[in-house]
């Protein structure tokens, strides 16, 4: 196992593990009495450990979202099939008329959303009903655990990451030496392959034969796969690879080369 899938399996145990805790804490939160019920039957009403249990239960309306924010990060890495169901179980992709327990998800659960009929006598949806939701995206991150232990798993992403960091190990060190422009080079050829490959896995058509940076990040940023901030910032680095490739221009500068060296490893760890 790679250093790279052995962080992503360290990752998924540590979601696996907190998002176990956060479905207790949303059960007991929305269906309290029948929880703890289950709970004392667990413990044979024995009250000190019934209490220490529900004491050690995190609060599902303040630690979901940094749950879903790392979750769905992962997702897009291991299993970008499933990140569209993933985040379909957060909130409607649709404009919804009404509101029921089909569909009501777990972000209305965070605002607070109950909805009644017969002047509040009769709960049509409230928090309950993210519980399946929330349960849904549990086994969407198991499943994607169970993917990287598997041999589906394509690791030709993963094998071709532990090679760039490599390579932008060795820009660094022809960087330190004083070799600017071979650093530079490096630099763009891995920036240049990146974006390439995450154009190929989100099956996107580019009509340049031979894209570069600019084309890549440009196609990216309009497919909505990254942000304009993200698209400036990457041509940025375009830009310091350009100098480093034209013979006859100025030379690089060492901060310049730097913040290429620096830039890359961003790109990497950001655009996916």
């Amino acid at each position: 196992m790679s250093e790279r899938t052995k962080k992503f399996s360290d990752v998924l145990n540590g979601l696996i593990h907190e998002g176990n805790k956060l479905n207790m804490a949303l059960r007991h939160e929305c269906e309290k009495s029948t929880f703890e019920a289950e709970l004392n039957h667990l413990y044979d009403n024995d009250q000190e450990k019934v209490a220490t249990y529900l004491k050690e239960l995190p609060s599902f309306r303040v630690d979901y979202q940094k749950w879903y924010s790392e979750a769905q990060a992962v997702i897009k890495q291991v299993l970008p099939d499933r990140l569209s169901d993933f985040v379909s179980y957060y909130e409607y992709q649709r404009v919804r008329k009404s509101i029921d327990f089909q569909n009501y998800m777990i972000k209305d659960y965070l605002q607070g959303l109950r909805i009644t009929r017969g002047g509040g006598y009769e709960v049509v949806a409230d928090g309950s009903a993210a519980i399946p939701e929330f349960e849904q995206q549990l086994n969407i991150v198991k499943a994607a655990k169970n993917t990287l232990d598997s041999t589906l798993l394509d690791l030709s992403a993963v094998l071709q990451a532990d090679l760039f960091d490599s390579e932008i190990e060795t820009a660094g060190a022809l960087a330190k030496a004083g070799y600017l422009r071979a650093a530079g080079a490096i630099c763009g050829v891995v920036i240049e392959k990146h974006l390439s490959h995450v154009r190929e896995s989100h099956n996107l058509k580019i009509a340049k034969k031979n894209p570069g940076i600019s084309d890549l990040a440009q196609l990216l940023r309009t497919s909505g796969i990254i942000t304009l901030a993200q698209e400036r910032f990457t041509q940025s680095l375009a830009d310091t690879r350009n100098v480093c490739s034209h013979a006859k221009g100025r030379e690089p500068t060492k901060e310049e080369i730097s913040e290429l060296v620096e830039g890359t490893g961003k790109v990497l760890k950001t655009v996916f």
